[in-house]
């Protein structure tokens, strides 16, 4: 073990080395350097090691990955594949792994999604699926996934389409282009509008899946992507106007997950703005557009991982694993390895991440969210599959 382990740190510190490209002024940072020291790949290796052998010991009697009582088994599931299919030591020919996406395609609907009918979060199950299918790389689940990705663009909310309170979706609705929950909203028949948090998946899945970022669906995404981001230059919403034009991001054009009370407009928080920025990068977006660079800024500004950023202090824990996940993707599509803050501190944000989740991991490898469960922060799995996915893109070339 230790043999194997000495030749994937000699390997990644071989590969994880930056080339010379600098940021816009005034955030140009030293760039010919290690993405990580030898000292932090080392713990990083050591910390996925452990956390995947958590996983696999956590397997259902039959080889899937849920909840309490089972709840959410098609995306946790598919989570937790991606992780193990990523891991050097399972792979996509591991039986554990084979047996794993056996059951999640079980899942798969004449409609082309793959999720649980009775628990109606068919975006998020299906978005996660594509991920994991994607990330196996395997010819079998081709076909599988094509269905997947066409019923994923089936989701978005588009002209014509009928609200939840009975109106008809029009061209010009904050909405259009959003991604719903695939599911009827409580007590109707009608579609939710759509929200970030599904999009920011939809998205993921997309990108992973390989459709192009020209692709109507995405570009059309583009139009929600604007409606919730704090930022009155790009976004006519009557928030942006009132609020803080920061730059980041909310929830939904008409909610933002974070507020106390005592803003106005919506408050924009840490892994909504990340989830919009790597959004906006996956969709082709220009790292020196204005919207790319305002997110940014909005991240040089709330920078830490102590909380998630930006939430009020009463419920910054909230999301923490979902904020820490989204942060190693969105920072990875960015392509630099060291931020400026907006105090002038340099951060290597691998380095940082790996050192946060070092302070949180139990001693037998897993993480949880034990000050907040909210948003299913109360699973272990759940939250070490978050941990995991994240240290893996912060390990990948």
């Amino acid at each position: 073990m230790n043999s194997v382990r000495t030749l994937i740190t000699a390997t990644l510190l071989a590969v994880l080395v930056w080339p010379a490209t600098a940021q816009d002024k005034p955030t140009t940072v030293p760039t010919t350097q290690p993405v990580m020291d030898a000292k932090h790949v080392e713990k990083a290796r050591t910390l996925i090691d452990n956390g995947v052998k958590y996983l696999v010991e956590s397997a259902g009697e039959d080889g899937s990955w849920s909840l309490d009582k089972g709840a959410f088994k098609p995306a946790v599931t598919a989570m937790v594949l991606k992780a193990l299919v990523q891991d050097p030591a399972y792979g996509p020919n591991h039986e554990v792994v084979k047996k794993g996406y056996k059951i999640l395609l079980s899942y798969q609907q004449k409609d082309g999604g793959i999720y649980e009918p009775k628990e109606g979060v068919n975006n998020y199950e299906t978005a996660v699926a594509v991920m994991a299918l994607a990330a196996a790389g395997q010819p079998q689940y081709k076909d599988a996934m094509g269905k997947a990705v066409k019923y994923l663009k089936s989701l978005q909310v588009v002209p014509g389409m009928e609200s939840p309170d009975g109106q008809k979706i029009t061209e010009d609705s904050p909405f259009v282009g959003a991604v719903n929950y695939g599911r009827p909203a409580p007590g109707t028949k009608t579609m939710r509008p759509g929200d970030l948090s599904n999009m920011s998946f939809w998205m993921s899945a997309m990108h992973d899946a390989g459709v192009d970022p020209k692709d109507e669906s995405i570009q059309r995404a583009l139009k929600f992507l604007n409606r919730v981001q704090n930022r009155s230059e790009s976004n006519p919403s009557k928030f942006a106007a009132e609020g803080s034009n920061d730059g980041g991001f909310v929830y939904s054009p008409v909610e933002s997950k974070a507020a106390d009370g005592a803003e106005k407009g919506l408050r924009s928080y840490g892994s909504m703005t990340y989830a919009g920025f790597k959004s906006m990068l996956y969709a082709g977006v220009a790292k020196d557009d204005p919207r790319v660079r305002a997110a940014f800024d909005w991240i040089r500004r709330f920078w830490t991982l102590d909380t998630n950023p930006n939430l009020p202090t009463k419920t910054n824990q909230q999301g923490l694993y979902y904020y820490y996940q989204t942060y190693a993707k969105a920072l990875r599509a960015w392509g630099q390895p060291v931020v400026r803050d907006a105090d002038g501190k340099d951060h290597n944000w691998r380095e940082e991440l790996v050192d946060a989740l070092a302070k949180r991991v139990k001693d037998d490898g897993h993480w949880v969210n034990a000050t907040e469960s909210r948003w299913q922060e109360g699973s272990p799995i759940l939250t070490t599959a978050y941990a995991v996915l994240a240290l893996q893109e912060v390990t990948a070339k």
